[in-house]
């Protein structure tokens, strides 16, 4: 693996050292290697919000970075991004590297560059990783500034505001002052958006009605409960992904046939998932999807036991229900939770905690593979590691019990009035669509309806409006906004 190079606080960097030439599209990917495998939302799998910021906060880094390679272009809006960047052991003793204590970490910074290579080195200081292999991209560069480039201090430093009068350098706090006084409010973003996500709309709306046809032909012709999808790829590229699809089912019918009442998402792997959806990889060739078609059977085989060893385990603990969240555990496939599931069961089977029969019954664990001790989520099932300890294991579900079950109620309730609001909301501006990212929970999509009955919205009228993390308009003209929205003056 490409390991990190960690890049101390200190001495900010001479950018102008290396703006010696400009850096072309191929380059500044490879000069990004390190930052990309540093927050890559496939590294965020037990973390599926952190995933979904990274997954939002690359799609807007990578329209910027096209922006600036355009021709022709004058300024860009600053743009504020946040990512969650794994943190790693520097000289782990094994030559292995590990996740550190946190497993990530937090940053945020404000993109107002002008070119490709100060935009590199940006994005590498901002998240602290190394930028002496940005040498190599740039043969004028002294050796000399990469070497100040070391930082020797932990402490970032506070310029003067003179410093950035007298330089001529961009002040991040003013940038970023900005951002949140153009940038924040729904309002002021609506009015400056509006009208571009009108038009994709607009332009998507063939593709639309052709992916909506395309879906309805398959799911008819094969049986299939839905079609759905795992990443937020455009209309165009589904479309195209379902075309693939059709012309394998014309060469193999009876084979896919085999798929009759199943889910088909397509995805980053093929095979099948822990919930029993197939999974058609996007990169895979049609034979790799014939394959797996034609093992779907002892597939269904495998999912029996599968179920089979959820009721065992759930008989020696009370009769609490084993339960597969997909918007909150890690895409794994079958054969993958079937051996975490194993290896769960033999634990208890060595341990036999003493658990009073069917009285946890109503209850609901997801199991995972972290090295963590127990945990009770705000929704109200269990986070069980495989490798608990069975006497705290049993210790802590008896003492949670009764909150795990006020969670659940409220969890019920929380749902209804989010289905309420979302409702109303619909009606009130009407809107083609309405929805949110898995990672936004039912509390904060309760604030954000609420919030939004209040004002008066014209621009939404006929929209497709997805509450996220973050403001954008998708390629196809959805509009995304942050759950916790402001308006009026921006609140940092």
């Amino acid at each position: 693996p490409y390991l990190l190079k960690r890049l101390c606080p200190g001495k900010i960097f001479p950018y102008c050292f290396l703006l010696s030439r400009a850096l072309s599209g191929a380059e500044a990917v490879n000069a990004l290697r390190p930052f990309y495998f540093a927050v890559h939302p496939d590294f965020f799998g037990q973390h599926p919000r952190e995933r979904e910021v990274n997954e939002n906060s690359l799609k807007r880094l990578s329209a910027y970075l096209e922006n600036l390679q355009k021709p022709g272009f004058k300024s860009l809006k600053p743009t504020q991004l946040v990512f969650y960047v794994r943190e790693t052991d520097q000289n782990p003793s094994d030559g292995q590297e590990h996740f550190s204590a946190s497993g990530f970490r937090a940053v945020k910074f404000t993109l107002h560059t002008r070119d490709l290579l100060s935009t590199v080195l940006y994005i590498l200081n901002s998240c602290s990783l190394s930028i002496e292999h940005v040498q190599s991209l740039n043969t004028n560069v002294h050796s000399q500034p990469l070497k100040e480039a070391k930082r020797t201090s932990d402490r970032p430093i506070k310029w003067d505001k003179s410093y950035y009068s007298f330089t001529g350098f961009k002040d991040p706090d003013e940038d970023l002052e900005q951002v949140w006084r153009t940038e924040t409010t729904l309002t002021s973003w609506l009015d400056n958006n509006g009208k571009s996500a009108v038009k994709k709309l607009k332009n998507s709306l063939p593709l639309r009605k052709e992916l909506d046809r395309l879906k309805d032909e398959l799911s008819h012709q094969l049986q299939l409960s839905d079609i759905r999808w795992q990443r937020s790829w455009g209309i165009a590229h589904r479309c195209s992904q379902l075309h693939s699809l059709g012309r394998l089912a014309q060469q193999n019918l009876e084979t896919l046939k085999n798929a009759k009442g199943c889910t088909i998402i397509f995805t980053d792997r093929s095979g099948m998932s822990a919930v029993g959806h197939v999974m058609l990889g996007t990169m895979d060739v049609h034979h790799h999807w014939t394959k797996l078609f034609e093992r779907l059977p002892s597939y269904f085989d495998l999912q029996r036991r599968l179920a089979h060893l959820e009721d065992q385990i759930s008989y020696l603990l009370g009769g609490i229900q084993v339960v597969y969240i997909e918007e909150l555990q890690p895409v794994l496939t079958l054969e993958e939770y079937y051996s975490l599931l194993d290896m769960f069961y033999n634990r208890l089977l060595k341990s036999r905690i003493p658990f009073h029969p069917r009285s946890l019954r109503g209850l609901q664990m997801i199991l995972n593979s972290d090295r963590y001790a127990p945990s009770l989520h705000e929704l109200g099932h269990f986070n069980i590691p495989v490798l608990c300890d069975p006497a705290n294991l049993q210790w802590f579900i008896l003492t949670k019990a009764q909150q795990a079950r006020e969670n659940m109620k409220r969890k019920e309730e929380l749902k209804v009035i989010e289905d309420e609001l979302m409702q109303a909301s619909t009606k009130k501006f009407s809107l083609e669509k309405f929805y949110k990212e898995p990672s936004v929970s039912s509390i904060q999509m309760v604030d954000c309806c609420k919030r939004l009955l209040e004002q008066s919205l014209p621009y939404l009228q006929g929209m497709h409006l997805c509450v996220s993390h973050f403001y954008s308009v998708m390629q196809d003209g959805d509009l995304c906004i942050p759950w916790n929205w402001k308006n009026g003056e921006a609140i940092k």
